[in-house]
């Protein structure tokens, strides 16, 4: 599958944005795909961290399967997707140098599609529909900061 990337603004510097993004349990407060993270690690955070996140996109249900394989404070969270749908996912932080109080929140995914969900074919009708979702997944993180 192509890899699919989405970006925004954050009005809040990179430190202030990883205290949020960085509290894994947190995450489908933001992420309408994503209906609930179980830990299967006693970590919740840093590199080797284990979850299962129930996911629904439209009529869609799985359990994704995550292992943290990135965890570079301030600037990244890497992960592994092992489930029933494989590939990589990262969010990056950059600090804006002319806007030193803001971050540039990039979320980058490259999936793999199993058979049974139509594989590359699939992978290729799925991708606009997960560009949008995640795009309203950043809306709603950055509304954390817009009412802080």
């Amino acid at each position: 599958m192509p890899g699919i990337r989405v970006s925004t603004t954050l009005p809040a510097p990179p430190g202030v944005v990883w205290g949020t993004v960085s509290d894994l349990a947190s995450h489908a407060e933001w992420m309408a795909d994503a209906e609930s993270i179980r830990f299967t690690t006693q970590r919740r955070s840093g590199i080797g961290t284990t979850m299962e996140v129930a996911t629904r996109v439209g009529p869609f249900r799985l359990t994704d399967v995550l292992e943290v394989t990135e965890w570079r404070p301030g600037r990244s969270i890497g992960v592994r997707h092992t489930g029933l749908v494989g590939g990589t996912g990262r969010f990056t932080l950059r600090r804006r140098w002319l806007r030193p109080r803001s971050t540039r929140f990039t979320w980058e995914e490259r999936l793999v599609f199993p058979p049974w969900l139509g594989g590359p074919l699939g992978a290729a009708v799925a991708s606009p529909v997960l560009r949008w979702v995640w795009r309203g997944n950043l809306r709603r993180l950055r509304a954390n900061f817009v009412t802080r």
